[in-house]
């Protein structure tokens, strides 16, 4: 291995595990200015954003927000409608990138590998719990097309019983549309109940997609 390979792996490494002092009020800041004012403002006048089901969202952080997947505008969405500040696994690569490096960290973000759930992943996770974040995530792993939720890992499902905490399933349509006019575009979030974690890993996949299905019209389709 390079020298170079080498420094790149290290680099990933560090943001993989992030301790709970690292969620303080300078990211918290950050990403207020960046979601709640930054991207709202675009959701508001652009995407005429409307959002259902806010009472079902917990008064605590004892749970995780796993949402359905169309584009990149689905993190900043989520976080920008949640009371919590949220943070999101964002795969390793993203990382490599040394402009989204710095953007990711200062929003808390952390690396993941796609293909394992790894000790510094659930590590992490708990130490989110610590705080008064909390982890967001979305189980289709990559975006997908409207009307299909496909592509499913049960890693979600994993951390919440690791971390003992409820499924918040969020149904999120059109943010896959492109609009730049004001008023041209239509976003629609539904927030159902949460759902609560046990040993049975299926079972609460299964709660996920029945959940998001209903939420957002959307149909499952196995791989």
């Amino acid at each position: 291995m390079t020298l170079t390979k080498e420094k790149k792996k290290k680099e990933r490494r560090s943001y993989a595990k992030r301790d709970a002092s690292e969620y303080n009020w300078f990211r918290k800041i950050f990403l207020f200015l960046v979601t709640k004012v930054g991207y709202m403002i675009r959701f508001k006048l652009v995407f005429r954003l409307k959002v259902y089901g806010k009472e079902n969202i917990p008064e605590d952080n004892n749970y995780i927000v796993a949402a359905n997947h169309l584009s990149t505008l689905d993190p900043p969405l989520v976080a920008a409608i949640m009371p919590r500040p949220v943070c999101f696994m964002a795969k390793q690569e993203l990382f490599e990138i040394k402009f989204l490096r710095w953007w990711l960290d200062w929003l808390g973000a952390f690396a993941v590998n796609r293909e394992h759930l790894g000790a510094s992943t659930i590590k992490t996770a708990i130490s989110i719990k610590k705080t008064d974040w909390v982890l967001g995530l979305f189980p289709q792993g990559t975006r997908c097309e409207p009307g299909e939720i496909k592509d499913i890992t049960k890693g979600f499902a994993s951390l919440a019983k690791v971390t003992k905490c409820g499924i918040l399933p969020v149904g999120i349509v059109g943010t896959n549309e492109i609009k730049k006019w004001p008023f041209t575009g239509r976003i629609v979030v539904r927030i159902g109940k949460v759902i609560p974690y046990n040993d049975n890993l299926d079972l609460m996949v299964m709660q996920w997609i029945k959940s998001i299905e209903e939420l957002t019209g959307f149909k499952y389709v196995k791989d």
